[in-house]
């Protein structure tokens, strides 16, 4: 594997996925809350954001002004080509192990 992906890096990069057009920081950090059931901070989120660009795992780009935002901008994330190669090669591991280890996890 190329890279290190973290749990929670893996997350926010299968959220971005899965939110498309729509993921922009605050969207992303309350599908995460809501699906994981935590309450995760917008620093937490921002952070870890940041070191999925730097990774080149992310771009972003600032959509329109809004009114409901005071005029602020919001930032929108979009995965890379590298980001699709590292989560696809986290599921296959994690598939791998999943189907390995079935008899153990039988109750």
């Amino acid at each position: 594997m190329k890279g290190y992906l973290g749990e929670f890096e893996e997350l926010v990069l299968l959220t971005i996925a899965h939110l498309g057009s729509e993921a922009y920081g605050l969207g992303v950090l309350r599908n995460i809350n809501e699906r994981t059931n935590r309450n995760l901070s917008i620093g937490s989120l921002h952070s870890t954001l940041t070191r999925l660009e730097e990774k080149g795992y992310l771009t972003s780009y600032k959509g329109e002004p809004t009114k409901e935002r005071g005029g602020k901008r919001k930032r929108y994330f979009q995965l890379t080509n590298s980001a699709r190669s590292v989560l696809l090669e986290m599921k296959s591991l994690r598939d791998e192990l999943w189907k390995s280890a079935q008899t153990e996890l039988s109750l």
